[in-house]
């Protein structure tokens, strides 16, 4: 089936285009990976940006995955689209015989064409089957999670992953209603939280937002693979090749940051009763020229392993020491985009 004007529409408004396209530097060409390509709104501006360069488009959704490739083929041989999920990196790029690429870039964002079809389950702007599944050929969903889980499960589940304040209320509301009938669309879900949290009326942000997040996070079990995925992708970087990643709440972001403090040298172990910076650039140029010693840290090769304890080491210089925001403009003409926060670092 063709995708629909509608469907196309949702393709124009890819978050932080012009900031990402300055920190991969695409127009110098190389290979890039799209790891999130859904519509393909970031990969086409790559493509764009130099004839030199070519596109690797993972996606996890069929019906995006075949959306993009639609979009994308006037590119011929230069864009290929994969149905995987970024998780899957590696072993991707070795099927394909790349060794190395010059970008990569991860956009945690839920797509609009996922968000606004009711029949995807992650939004309560309208009743529909509680799935949101990424992947809608594999896995459990929402409502499997939702009624199966025990009480204090589903509360640590929503206020690890939504940090849901009212977490415990929830829970117990949830294992009480679902007794009397499962609990299976999005609207039963949304209902029950401002039940559970005795807040009727009217809101600036719906008091089931942090709870449907939780529930997203679990099923597709994205912090995990967020964690799995950014040491495969600096791996996976030639030297001087950039990592972009663009995250969407508090608990991505600082996984990101976290990653890049790790692969920059910082050591985090309680054993030592510190933090130990990251290793300056000055240290870093010195140490990739010379066996140098600095507080029993021994430098001297690309992947220099700091800690083996925490897992700290020498492989990238992160290049943005807070994550770039979208300018009102953006905001102003999608207001999705508020909550993007993007981070870069640059593989040694």
């Amino acid at each position: 089936m063709s995708p629909t004007d509608d469907e196309h529409s949702y393709s124009h408004q890819p978050v932080l285009l012009e900031e990402t396209l300055d920190w991969l530097r695409p127009a110098s060409g190389g290979t890039f990976v799209d790891c999130t390509l859904g519509l393909g709104g970031h990969a086409e501006a790559m493509l764009k940006a130099s004839p030199e360069t070519r596109v690797i488009g993972f996606d996890q959704d069929l019906k995006a995955l075949a959306m993009a490739r639609e979009r994308l083929e006037k590119f011929t041989d230069r864009f290929q689209a994969v149905h995987t999920n970024f998780k899957n990196l590696s072993a991707a790029l070795n099927q394909l015989g790349i060794t190395q690429v010059q970008g990569v870039l991860a956009d945690l964002g839920v797509s609009s064409l996922q968000f606004d079809n009711p029949e995807r389950g992650f939004s309560f702007a309208a009743d529909a089957p509680l799935d949101m599944r990424m992947d809608q050929t594999q896995g459990e969903t929402a409502a499997d999670f939702v009624n199966h889980l025990s009480e204090a499960e589903l509360a640590d589940l929503i206020f690890e992953y939504g940090e849901e304040r009212g977490a415990r209320k929830i829970a117990k509301r949830i294992v009480r209603d679902r007794q009397q009938q499962p609990i299976e669309t999005t609207k039963q879900l949304a209902d029950l939280v401002i039940r559970a949290l005795n807040v009727p009326g009217r809101w600036r942000i719906h008091p089931a937002t942090r709870t449907f997040q939780a529930f997203r996070i679990a099923v597709n079990d994205e912090l995990k693979v967020l964690e799995s995925f950014i040491p495969a992708a600096i791996s996976a970087l030639a030297s001087g090749g950039r990592l972009a990643i663009i995250a969407f709440h508090s608990l991505e972001d600082r996984l990101v940051k976290r990653a890049f403090q790790r692969d920059a040298g910082q050591c985090f172990c309680e054993s030592k009763r510190r933090v130990t910076r990251p290793v300056s650039d000055k240290k870093l140029r010195t140490a990739m020229k010379y066996d140098t010693v600095d507080e029993a840290l021994i430098l001297t090769t690309r992947d220099a392993v700091i800690c083996a304890s925490c897992g700290a080491r020498l492989r990238i210089r992160p290049l943005t020491r807070k994550p770039v925001r979208p300018s009102d403009l953006e905001i102003a003409h999608n207001f999705r985009s508020r909550s993007a926060l993007l981070r870069v670092c640059e593989r040694i």
